[in-house]
């Protein structure tokens, strides 16, 4: 094993947040990662991170927002965040779901050609970018919703292996083109997530834990091996556990997965959210620390944030001292699915105190 020292400063925010402890060593993974230089220094800026806070993150945050889109404006960098905040969010979550039909815009209406063009921004300004892979039921030619076995299709010996391999193709080919200087960006990748729960083809009860586990190392393989992608870390985030859940039982194994995470949504429940929050997390900090991986808290978030006081009360106090290094909300679609706030949304004064505590890092708390 190789062991080297990277130093990645954090601006101060202010005179709460304690001095960075730069000397912070990395273990570099097994040489099959062939993870660029890049790569490796994300690996360490996460870990960086978690012993200052947690990094804010928004999915298509600067994609679309309440009452607006990119791409009617394409020379303003626009967020429902900055509006509300002042500042950008640290983290950025994308969706590529309908690269693998070859289609010119994702699920949601995002085109690929702007979605690239807001990855290489970001970067270039600091932020961490995340990719999530909402694809369609490859069997049925369904959305991700749609719950017919496929998975032992498409694996290999499967009837539809070709045409997985096709849509897998079009996703390396995707992320390759997210460069600089013929340099493909650093991406977190985060795909077959919430696979404990029974809603996607890939979930519980749609396919069996071998042929899942299957599914995830023989596409990690395709994108890193035949592909040739070594741009990528690999998330590794099931849903909120149940009392009889194990967090591990699709774990595809560590050459398989880079960083480990958990989605937990708050369905106006505080009180069962926040126990959701302390149990689940301890557990993935307890699995990430024995294997020296960094973990985060890969999905959020109150629909219409309709608690009052939610940022600040319940969801601050429980992930302050989680060692998390970022933190996902997901996305602002319309009025009835949000789950950040926008100008003149009653939360706003609650996310400012959100942003001044001591711990939540925005975009610019990190420097390159």
């Amino acid at each position: 094993m190789i062991l080297f020292f990277l130093f990645l400063p954090l601006s101060c925010k202010n005179d709460k947040k304690e001095d960075l402890k730069k000397d912070i060593s990395v273990e570099k993974d097994d040489i099959k990662t062939k993870r660029s230089i890049d790569t490796e220094d994300l690996i360490s800026k996460l870990y960086t991170i978690s012993k200052k806070g947690f990094a804010i993150g928004h999915q298509d945050a600067t994609s679309y927002g309440l009452n607006w889109k990119h791409e009617d404006s394409p020379e303003v960098i626009k967020s429902d965040v900055k509006e509300v905040s002042g500042k950008l969010p640290a983290v950025y979550g994308f969706d590529i779901g309908h690269i693998e039909l070859n289609n010119t815009h994702n699920l949601d209406s995002v085109s690929f050609t702007t979605m690239r063009q807001l990855m290489i921004d970001a970067y270039k300004k600091g932020g961490i970018i995340t990719v999530s892979w909402h694809a369609d039921n490859p069997t049925s030619n369904g959305d991700s919703w749609d719950k017919t076995s496929t998975v032992s299709d498409i694996i290999k010996g499967g009837k539809h292996h070709d045409k997985y391999q096709l849509w897998v193709k079009r996703v390396a080919d995707f992320l390759k083109s997210v460069e600089i200087n013929n340099q493909p960006i650093p991406v977190v990748f985060r795909p077959f997530h919430e696979m404990n729960g029974s809603w996607f083809w890939w979930g519980e009860g749609n396919c069996s834990v071998e042929d899942y586990k299957t599914l995830w190392i023989e596409t990690v393989n395709l994108l890193r091996d035949t592909h040739q992608l070594n741009n990528l870390l690999y998330a590794y985030s099931p849903n909120k556990l149940n009392p009889t859940d194990d967090y591990m039982k699709y774990y595809p194994g560590d050459e398989y997965v880079d960083i480990f995470g958990i989605d937990i949504y708050d369905f106006k429940d505080s009180e069962g959210f926040i126990n959701s929050l302390q149990h689940d997390l301890a557990i993935v900090k307890e699995i990430a620390e024995q294997k020296q991986k960094p973990y985060a808290f890969t999905e959020t978030g109150l629909e219409t944030l309709s608690t009052p006081n939610w940022f600040t009360e319940v969801l601050y106090p429980n992930l302050e001292n989680t060692g998390i290094s970022w933190v996902l909300f997901w996305r602002n679609a319309r009025p009835d699915h949000h789950y950040m706030p926008y100008k003149g949304h009653p939360i706003v004064d609650d996310f400012k105190a959100f942003e001044a505590l001591p711990k939540t890092l925005f975009l610019e708390d990190l420097t390159n």
